[in-house]
């Protein structure tokens, strides 16, 4: 007669059943192992990427801020070179106007001087001047002949010179007797002196003695 025992049975077959299903629960590990690493590849990648981001995105901050000094320094550069034009132009113009101040006052003194030396040239003999007024732009003198006709020689040279406008004669008259000796005065306009050059001789006077006109008249007749 055999005898079963049904309780260790139903154990065996369950033992039995159950050793098998733990193969799946080793190849699950084996999986999440992968995503791990993964994972861990995809964080390294990442923050590998992001270094360099870095390290490119620093280089050109250094870059630009190296450019910004030296843009900087260029600019200071040509500030003072600025300011050292500058300092030049009003030195260049300050000797200009200088330059032209002495030009405006040898200008001023040439037109006094040419227009007597043409009243000179056209005194001729037997006539000298006693006073001559320089004004703006009008000449007026006061002068002696030796007889009629050498005063009325003296006005039509100042009336035929270029430089002198129709003289305006105010009288002449007879002084002295022995010897015989005529007065006259006369104005007239002249042409050659500027504005500025008629401002300057504005006022000048110039007075000519006997002897001086005696030493002028030579040269009276006209070029």
């Amino acid at each position: 007669m055999i005898k079963i025992n049904l309780v260790r049975e139903g154990r065996a077959v369950r033992g039995g059943g159950a050793a098998p299903a733990a193969a799946p629960s080793g190849a699950g590990g084996a999986g999440g192992n992968i995503n791990n690493i993964i994972a861990i590849g995809l964080f390294l990648a990442a923050a590998i990427g992001a270094g360099i981001w870095w390290f490119t995105k620093n280089n050109e901050l250094k870059s630009k801020q190296d450019l910004v000094s030296s843009k900087q320094a260029e600019a200071q550069k040509l500030e003072a070179i600025i300011k050292d034009v500058e300092n030049y132009q009003k030195r260049k113009d300050s000797l200009q106007k200088r330059i032209d101040l002495i030009n405006q006052l040898k200008q001023n003194q040439k037109g006094p001087v040419r227009v007597m030396d043409r009243i000179s040239q056209d005194l001729p003999d037997l006539v000298w001047l006693d006073r001559l007024t320089l004004g703006p732009g009008t000449v007026a003198l006061n002068g002696r002949g030796l007889n009629p006709n050498a005063i009325a020689n003296f006005v039509d040279n100042v009336k035929n010179d270029p430089l002198f406008d129709e003289p305006e004669v105010g009288s002449v008259s007879m002084v002295s007797v022995i010897p015989l000796v005529y007065s006259f005065d006369m104005q007239f306009h002249y042409k050659y002196a500027q504005a500025g050059a008629a401002t300057g001789a504005t006022g000048a006077t110039g007075a000519t003695s006997t002897a001086g006109a005696a030493g002028a008249a030579p040269a009276g007749k006209k070029p």
